[in-house]
């Protein structure tokens, strides 16, 4: 029975070498089709100062408070996995159009949105009518990533603002915290995002924080099984602490669901390489940030997320690659009907 069981999982493991395979030569053609709307000179005539203004205005959120940076970056991911870099997780609802702010993945998840808005204002000012937010927002992200010890990169820029928002989309397009590995990679593939991309951009984590809702399975379920140092007293004190934020069953109405605590939890406020060292100790704090490392089916994960925890360069140098091939994931459809919108919560009238 063992032997038939062994035999299996062998299978299931080719099977998988397989699907990741072909998922990397598809993400490799899907992103292989550049998009000639972009380019990094895009405003040299029109908004020269504009890369300006929006670094200005990311200094003075990060110097207030470096979660600030944390809060852009996952606002430029939640938006651009949904239809494109478009700015459409910028959009409120109205009377004529569902945003996907309220949507079950980015509900008490999103903020940052004021930022957003001090930055346009202040282009407006300057360039009216010129500067989308989706390129805001695209600048704004890589600034933050740099304000707080990430790595630089030029940011192709001439994205369009939709007209339009995909609430559905959220759901099925994002990532959840308690995925397994084949369906987070099925969703970056579909992308056009590699899985050396994935790994990479879950880097970003690094600075991120998340609700005791989207980590109370781990802690509650696995989180000792992956843990390589549970009879170290600090990580069972670690553990204990999480389990008093975030208590087993939510007694009173919900009121610990949204109780934050620092993916990192060793530099929390850094941008560095620190997150694939929680993986290797196996104390990912939210299961499809585990799986990276932990998955049987994580062969090719695994040895990424070591070299990621022993080369910062290798890391930072990536993870610029990665996300200028994320940033450029566009909305064909806003080069046909997008605008530059006079308010990023609103389409113009």
């Amino acid at each position: 029975m063992a032997s038939i069981n062994f035999f299996q999982s062998r299978i299931m493991i080719f099977k998988f070498l397989i699907f990741v395979f072909i998922c990397n030569c598809l993400s490799k053609l899907i992103n292989g089709i550049s998009d000639s709307h972009l380019s990094l000179d895009y405003y040299k005539k029109t908004c020269p100062s504009v890369e300006g203004i929006v670094r200005k205005e990311m200094e003075c959120a990060c110097l207030s408070d470096p979660r600030n940076a944390a809060l852009i970056l996952r606002l430029h991911f939640h938006d651009c996995f949904v239809q494109g870099c478009d700015g459409s997780v910028l959009l409120d609802d109205t009377v004529t159009l569902k945003g996907e702010k309220n949507a079950p993945n980015n509900k008490n998840a999103l903020k940052g949105f004021r930022i957003i808005d001090k930055i346009k204002n202040s282009i407006e000012s300057e360039c009216p009518g010129i500067v989308s937010c989706a390129d805001i927002l695209t600048i704004a992200a890589r600034d933050a990533v740099l304000l707080v010890g990430g790595p630089y990169w030029d940011v192709p820029l001439g994205r369009k603002d939709s007209i339009n928002a995909a609430y559905e989309l959220t759901d099925t397009n994002l990532p959840t915290a308690d995925e397994g590995l084949i369906s987070i990679i099925s969703k970056f593939i579909s992308q056009g995002l590699s899985v050396t991309d994935m790994v990479a951009l879950s880097g970003a984590h690094t600075i991120g924080k998340a609700r005791c809702v989207n980590f109370r399975k781990r802690i509650y379920g696995d989180f000792k099984m992956t843990s390589t140092s549970m009879i170290s007293p600090i990580s069972s004190s670690y553990l204990s602490e999480l389990k008093s934020l975030c208590p087993p069953i939510d007694q009173i109405n919900g009121s610990s669901d949204n109780n934050e605590t620092s993916m990192d939890n060793i530099t929390p406020d850094l941008f560095d390489n620190s997150y694939y060292h929680v993986l290797l100790k196996g104390e990912g704090l939210i299961n499809s940030d585990q799986e990276l490392y932990s998955s049987f089916l994580g062969i090719q994960t695994k040895k990424i997320v070591e070299k990621y925890a022993a080369n910062t360069i290798a890391f930072f140098e990536q993870f610029a690659q990665s996300m200028v091939k994320m940033g450029n994931i566009t909305n064909p459809e806003t080069y046909v009907n997008g605008e530059i919108r006079k308010s990023c919560r609103f389409v113009n009238t």
